[in-house]
């Protein structure tokens, strides 16, 4: 599961101009940004190279850390960034305690006791004086959880609204006031009524104010008047916090999602500091309990196959990377060669055309991975191409999936991992399984399993003196394809397709978005009476 941050501001003032006051060309603000840290060291290494990233002159920046009661490396991950990157801001106040290991009360790294709660409080209070102190203009206090509410009960708990949905999913865009914001907070101090603000509930003049930080700090500004705003652009991603009965395990997970998101939206950047690699540690790497993962991959696009590469270090995937047939250097006359014939019915039922090229070498990519599986007698394989994002879980939901196919006995011969569903009907589903069901016409070979039964039937019905876009082939073979005339070609459809419902993977960009690319559509036509010609031509 994945959170995205948003910005979430207190307004002490109804304009605020930061760079230009009367005329004058003024220094930025000065920033105190405050961290608190126990037992993050699997997720500090990405948080420090992206706060040593920030667009921000770090001169005008002072660092105010406190890291205590931790039993994994984050003191020693925070000593060593210090070390290399301190010296460039303002000025940092860190505080670290390494003889502590937790609270008497506790019951586990996920447990908030009350003697917990009120070591948070009192944390969060120094920080906010800190900032003060030192005469910041704001003050950036960044947390570990989500970051607003947009309603609040008469007891200061939560209370869901009609604004809710629409800030966190972003159909309502702006900066919207909500009653409490935390965690990922900008607070301007440099009104006199942000000395109101505070964390601690004994600051609190209201004897049901609750023991908590967050809801504190949100009664501090509405008694005082200050709103709170949520800006719901997108400013980065979150871990949800673990409960009580999870393990850091689970919250390893959490951040491989994380990271995946980053990796896919953002085109792998996913910073990491050259002094911080040692810290990072990836899943042992495996083949998801199949015999064989491969990755297709157009060798002129290598800025897909290293986010892939990413990725699958990320899931801990073991995979072997096929350099896919390039439609783009291909020509009708080499299908005449390969003695390859494209069928002659065939019309892409959306845009009017024949195939093109950069379907042919997608097709007989697919088809160097079917044949591979055959000569190497493996009993079952999965196949991605390069522009996929992943599902959260991806390689314990693929492990269901196995898992169900032997505790049922199923017959199959291909399940989609990711497709498009060109139906309406709906899809029976499998007897007894929770993830599976029958697949109808559908498009996309973005990723699927394949069995040893599969890819025989694939191979044995001829594709290449009949050929087809790969993703009509498959229909076609499972004899759910609409197109009766052109079943003719292949009299054996009894390929049997099943598929993940939920879907595991998605592709990466869709039609009409900003980074979308298509090596089969923007290619050459594949006319097999152009083919004839120009061979025609050579020859004489």
């Amino acid at each position: 599961m994945k959170l995205i941050v948003f910005f979430a501001c207190v307004t002490l003032i109804s304009s605020t101009v930061f760079f230009e006051i009367s005329g004058e060309n003024l220094k930025k603000p000065k920033i105190l940004i405050t961290i608190l840290v126990r037992n993050k060291a699997h997720t500090l290494p990405y948080f420090l190279s992206y706060l040593e990233q920030l667009i921000y002159p770090k001169e005008r920046i002072h660092l105010w850390i406190y890291s205590d009661n931790n039993f994994d490396d984050s003191i020693q991950i925070l000593t060593l960034w210090l070390n290399n990157e301190g010296r460039k801001y303002h000025g940092v106040e860190a505080n670290f305690d390494l003889e502590s290991s937790g609270f008497e009360d506790e019951k586990g790294i996920a447990h908030w006791s009350p003697q917990r709660t009120l070591h948070v409080i009192n944390l969060r209070e120094k920080a906010l004086n800190a900032g003060r102190n030192i005469w910041a203009d704001f003050i950036w206090s960044n947390g570990l959880y989500s970051n607003f509410w947009a309603g609040m009960t008469d007891n200061f708990y939560y209370l869901r609204t009609e604004m809710y949905k629409p800030i966190l999913f972003r159909e309502t865009v702006g900066c919207l006031k909500v009653p409490m914001i935390h965690s990922a907070v900008l607070i301007d101090l440099r009104k006199h009524v942000s000395d109101n603000l505070t964390y601690d509930p004994r600051n609190i003049n209201k004897h049901n104010c609750p023991t908590d930080d967050i809801i504190t700090f949100a009664i501090s500004a509405n008694n005082s008047d200050i709103p709170l705003f949520i800006c719901n652009d997108i400013y980065g991603y979150i871990m949800v916090p673990l409960e009580e009965e999870e393990t850091i395990t689970e919250d390893l997970q959490r951040l491989t999602n994380i990271k995946i998101e980053i990796l896919s939206d953002n085109n792998n950047n996913l910073p990491l500091s050259t002094h911080l690699e040692q810290f990072v540690q990836y899943p042992t790497q495996d083949r998801l309990q199949v015999d064989k993962v491969y990755m297709i991959n157009l060798l002129r696009r290598p800025e897909k196959r290293n986010r892939m590469n990413k990725i699958f270090k990320e899931l801990g995937i073991s995979t072997r990377t096929i350099d896919a047939i390039d439609g783009s250097k291909l020509s009708p006359a080499d299908l005449k060669i390969m003695q390859m014939e494209i069928m002659p019915e065939y019309v892409d039922p959306y845009h009017n055309r024949p195939m093109t090229m950069g379907e042919v070498g997608c097709f007989l990519s697919h088809y160097i991975v079917w044949n591979k599986m055959v000569e190497n007698n493996f009993s079952n394989i999965i196949v991605l191409e390069d522009d996929v994002r992943f599902e959260p879980f991806f390689n314990q939901k693929v492990n269901y999936i196995l898992k169900e196919l032997e505790d049922l006995q199923l017959e199959w011969d291909l399940i989609y991992l990711g497709r498009k569903k060109l139906t309406n009907n709906t899809e029976p589903s499998i007897n007894g399984s929770k993830y599976l069901v029958q697949a109808s016409y559908s498009y996309w070979t973005i990723g699927y399993i394949l069995s040893a039964s599969g890819a025989k039937k694939l191979i044995d019905a001829m594709p290449l003196k009949r050929l087809i876009p790969v993703d009509e082939y498959l229909p076609m073979l499972s004899d759910v394809h609409p197109r009766d005339d052109w079943k003719i070609h292949y009299p054996n459809r009894n390929l049997i397709i099943l598929s993940a419902h939920p879907l595991l993977i998605y592709p990466m960009h869709y039609i009409g978005e900003e980074g979308y690319v298509s090596d089969t559509e923007n290619s050459t036509l594949a006319s097999h009476n152009e083919g004839i010609d120009e061979l025609e031509r050579e020859d004489l």
